[in-house]
């Protein structure tokens, strides 16, 4: 039988519905090493010992698979050995829609660590947070309770994985508690709604990309030309938030980078042969060139998003705000073997337009932004400063403006315990019976640290610009 490949790029971290995303980066060969025979003999041997001498019977199989997994274990965490039935629920389309938990996951320290919940699910609601450690999956139903040490993505996805309303428990281990967290969730079908927007103020625009699936860069540029309209007039500039985005598909990361690019280098891709490199083009549209953009990206920003968040910097049509990213910067492709199972193995590294590899380091932003609570900031700055309006006897501004005073009494350091636990800047409300973020960005905005300042590089930007250009106008003029 002709082994079927199919290449992938691991941008969601295996995803707990168990979706895995393809792309068409071009037909990588295999390169087949010398077998070393001595060692194979000492497989075989240790295979024949066991099955002749062992205290029990023992499945053949099983032990043929465990070994395969073994010599896997070896390499990177994105390369495993997925047997007929994991391999068939791995080959769900990127729909958008799909049944899970909707929680976002990759190996740290050897750890089941959560990259992402994605906003709006199940695992999103339950308070699951970027860089929780799973320790301990737990199935109640099903009478499983297995810890994930040494557990593949794989492994995990599919005892995470299950039908609609069944529960599943996750104990945590969180940074800044003491105690293993259980987490109770229940399964969902989870409906991915991948682009969200909103003016922040006239001629400025939030955009926000969960993930980047089927039609992203199309429903982006839908929610442009909306939000253009609601504005009367095109937008001078937005913020584009890729916080939390696990990736998806490399094709839409394209599309999307193409929005804002001409006909240059978005991607490129090279293997084991140093010498082959695959290069992927922006398409040339770029219907939004004079479009002013602040990217915001953070530590749980991975893999797509980084090679959207890389070409925008590398080609300097973006500054990029916030913390450094995940650092997913590989390639795997999925070869279908003889015996229904799959080998996801990881074939490349990827590389942002200027050549910069970004496994393992993240895409680096040109202005660091820490996400802080906006609630502390105004506190401190309450009283900090004697202004004239606490002047005892002060004049009255003569319009009859109200000035407001610093509040001696005020203690920054007091923070209540609500602010305290605030992990995310965006409010959460409920709607019909589930917690979802609150979207519209002149809302959130207030509690937003790092979106303020995006929108403040935003505008000095649109200033800079204007004070340039008044500046050439002035010298020209001297000059005849």
């Amino acid at each position: 039988m002709t082994q079927k490949r199919q290449l992938f790029f691991g941008t969601l971290l295996g995803i707990i519905s168990g979706i895995v995303l393809t792309v068409a980066f071009g037909a990588y060969q295999i390169v087949s090493a010398a077998p070393n025979y001595a060692q194979l003999d000492v497989f075989t041997k240790v295979l024949h010992y066991v099955q002749a001498t062992y205290v029990e019977e023992v499945d053949s199989k099983k032990l043929i698979e465990g070994a395969i997994k073994g010599m896997l274990s070896t390499l990177d965490p994105h390369t495993i050995y997925l047997p007929p039935e994991q391999f068939k629920e791995m080959q769900i389309d990127t729909s958008g829609k799909f049944g899970g938990l909707g929680i976002e996951i990759s190996i740290n320290d050897g750890y089941l660590t959560v990259v992402t919940p994605i906003e709006d699910t199940p695992a999103f609601a339950a308070g699951v947070e970027p860089g929780d450690k799973i320790l301990i999956i737990e199935d109640k139903a099903k009478k499983v309770k297995k810890e994930t040490k040494g557990m593949n993505l794989q492994e995990a996805v599919n005892l995470m994985r299950g039908e609609k309303g069944t529960a599943v428990i996750i104990h945590i281990a969180r940074k800044g508690s003491e105690k293993i967290l259980p987490i109770e969730i229940k399964r969902d079908i989870i409906k991915v709604v991948a682009v969200k927007g909103g003016l922040i103020e006239p001629d400025y625009a939030w955009l926000r990309i969960t993930n980047f699936q089927a039609h992203t860069a199309r429903d982006l540029r839908s929610k442009i030309e909306k939000l253009a309209k609601e504005n009367g007039k095109p937008l001078q500039g937005a913020v584009l938030d890729l916080r939390s985005n696990p990736g998806g598909l490399l094709e839409e990361a394209i599309n999307v980078s193409g929005l804002f690019l001409d006909r240059v280098p978005v991607v490129s891709t090279i293997g084991r042969v140093k010498a082959k490199k695959e290069v992927e083009y922006a398409r040339g549209e770029n219907p939004y060139k004079g479009f002013r953009l602040v990217v915001l990206v953070n530590e749980a920003s991975a893999s797509a998003s980084e090679i959207v968040a890389g070409a925008l910097q590398d080609h300097k049509r973006a500054i990029i705000v916030g913390k450094t990213t995940f650092g997913k910067g590989s390639v795997q492709t999925v070869i279908d073997l003889e015996n229904k199972a799959g080998l996801k193995l990881t074939v490349a590294r990827y590389y942002t337009p200027n050549g910069k590899s970004i496994q393992s380091k993240g895409i680096v932003p040109d202005i660091e932004v820490d996400r802080l609570d906006t609630a502390l900031i105004d506190k401190a700055r309450k009283g900090k400063y004697l202004r004239e309006a606490d002047l005892e006897g002060h004049l009255v501004n003569e319009l009859g403006e109200s000035t407001e005073k610093a509040d001696p009494t005020e203690d920054p350091s007091k923070v209540t315990k609500s602010e305290k636990e605030s992990k995310d800047n965006r409010p959460i409300r409920e709607k019909n019976g589930k917690k979802v973020r609150v979207d519209d960005p002149k809302d959130f905005i207030k509690t937003d640290y790092q979106l303020q300042q995006a929108v403040s590089y935003l505008k000095a930007w649109n200033i800079f610009e204007a004070v340039a250009d008044q500046a050439k106008s002035v010298k020209s003029a001297s000059a005849k």
